[in-house]
This record gives structure tokens, C-alpha cells and sequence, in this order.
């Protein structure tokens, strides 16, 4: 979910939102017009404020792996074939 759906569907007053996060009011509206990004540092605070409704990954769309490497999805490793065993 996107940060503007997010604080529409809530309702949250968003100068409030904007201070549990950190940011000014002026930032929010900024960030929620497409005119800047969500700072970085920032991003963590808002996904915990929205209980990860709001990723850091969706805030930060085309840079948040350079940010976040470990929110990369890794392959689960396989486990080793045994051979099987044959009928003696």
C-alpha cells in the first residue's frame, strides 16, 4: 500500500503521523505529491508506524536495495539430494 492510500484509509491526522515518523508536516506533503522521496533514515519509522502496511521498499521504490540489502528476497537454500536406496 502506498503512504497517501495508507493515511487516507486511516484517517490519521497527518501532522501527527509526520511527528511519530519524524519528519515535517511540509515533508509529508511533499513526499504524498511525488515531489521528493521519503529520506532514507526515515523509511524504517514509517513501516513500524504502519505495521508494514507501508514497505520500504514501495517509499523507496528504485533505490531501497542500495539502503536495505538484507530486505532482498534470497533463495531458500535446497536441501541435498540423498541417494536413494535401492532394494537389496
Amino acid at each position: 500500500m502506498n503512504l497517501t492510500t495508507y493515511l487516507q484509509t486511516t484517517g490519521l491526522n497527518k501532522a501527527a503521523f509526520a511527528r511519530e515518523i519524524g519528519i515535517s508536516s511540509a515533508l509529508l506533503y511533499q513526499v504524498e505529491k511525488g515531489i521528493r522521496m521519503m529520506p532514507p533514515k526515515r523509511c524504517p519509522a514509517v513501516e513500524k508506524a504502519t505495521d508494514g502496511q507501508v514497505s520500504r521498499k514501495e517509499l523507496r521504490p528504485l533505490d531501497w536495495s542500495q539502503y536495505w540489502p538484507e530486505l532482498a528476497v534470497q533463495p531458500e537454500p535446497q536441501p541435498e539430494s540423498q541417494p536413494e536406496s535401492q532394494p537389496q
